[in-house]
């Protein structure tokens, strides 16, 4: 993390610098505008929950679209904007985000995913239906294939990137609103480019800092919480116990997804946590996220061993997130299913169930 500040630090004494374009990206760019060309509505998709990457690159989707076609673009999710810094961005970009179940998608002559793809379990897109453009950087899902557009750059922060890059080769003005939120999405996905970033990360964030609103970014990262959302960290804190090196805790019911992933980012910066897991009831679902300090624990891969076929789940080395269905199950079918998480959760780390103690004493 400290090599990605410096580098944080070192754009701001180099200023604003044109960003070196890749031939996939001046490819991709082209191919993208000539489809989006023979649309007249978009339907731009997020996670159902999305986090600052999904927001800025919906709005930087929607900026090439709208710069470069006549079409008009509409931007949907199918769950909340819940975590603050992220209510704080909606409202600093003023933007219009539709619930995805009160669209009609035979109204949209293209439909686009960013920030996430077919079959991830993350997006409420049906599953009948194949979108026309994904746009991310998670590993490439067997159904995105089928689509007629794919850019997916795995080895690559943040989408936000990705998309800062089709902006620069087409051309197109980047405002500071956009700017600002391009710039947030590469960090925050990044954690200040100390989490899995790459060069062409670094070169986004050096191209989009002297653009952004600098004290915009400080009031959206600190973004104030409600009372409720200290109640769920006691929850957290009261429920969390300590593996050797593991840190699991459980939320029970929450109305606020983000938290889940909030907590298990927070309780990582235990001195001697390695790798965290945190979840939580929504929606008829139990949502997980998992959080490791090193590329080794391969999180995409134990998130997959923990969901198994019930559930579904993706990420990165680091940082992972899945969930798995409730629906029909009675409390105690639902408090085994929870069980089997955690199990399955240490058994792939090996690490034993027993003995643990409580991560603080109440």
């Amino acid at each position: 993390k400290e090599q990605g500040q410096d580098a944080l630090a070192t754009s701001i004494s180099r200023g604003s610098e044109q960003m070196k374009v890749l031939p996939k990206t001046r490819k991709k760019a082209g191919s993208l505008v000539s489809l989006l060309k023979e649309a007249k509505s978009v339907l731009i998709v997020m996670q159902n929950n999305p986090d600052p990457d999904s927001l800025a690159s919906a709005m930087g989707l929607r900026k090439i679209a709208n710069s470069q076609t006549d079409a008009q673009c509409t931007i949907a999710c199918g769950g909340t904007v819940g975590r603050a810094e992220n209510r704080a961005l909606v409202r600093y970009l003023n933007v219009n985000l539709r619930p995805l179940r009160e669209i009609d998608l035979t109204r949209f002559d293209l439909s686009c995913m960013v920030d996430t793809q077919p079959g991830t379990g993350n997006n409420s897109f049906p599953a009948d239906v194949i979108p026309d453009i994904v746009i991310d950087h998670h590993p490439m899902r067997q159904a995105t294939r089928e689509c007629r557009f794919i850019d997916v750059r795995r080895k690559y922060g943040s989408t936000s990137t990705i998309v800062c890059e089709y902006l620069e080769y087409l051309g197109i003005t980047i405002d500071i609103q956009l700017a600002t939120a391009l710039l947030y999405g590469i960090r925050s996905d990044t954690q200040d480019l100390g989490r899995e970033a790459t060069k062409a990360d670094m070169d986004a964030t050096y191209f989009l800092y002297p653009l952004a609103n600098k004290r915009m970014l400080s009031q959206i990262q600190w973004g104030r919480v409600t009372r409720e959302y200290f109640q769920m960290l006691t929850e957290a804190l009261k429920n969390a116990r300590v593996y050797q090196n593991v840190i699991i805790t459980s939320l029970g019911p929450v109305e606020n997804p983000d938290i889940i992933g909030e907590v298990a980012d927070l309780f990582l910066r235990d001195d001697d946590a390695n790798c965290t897991m945190c979840y939580g009831e929504h929606d008829e679902k139990i949502l997980i996220s998992v959080r490791a300090s090193d590329e080794s624990f391969e999180a995409n891969k134990l998130i997959h061993r923990v969901v198994g076929r019930r559930g579904t789940g993706g990420g990165h080395k680091t940082y992972a997130g899945g969930q798995m269905p409730l629906t029909g199950l009675t409390k105690s079918a639902a408090a085994r299913v929870e069980q089997q998480i955690s199990r399955k959760f240490l058994k792939a780390l090996h690490v034993s169930e027993h003995p643990y103690t409580k991560l603080i004493q109440i």
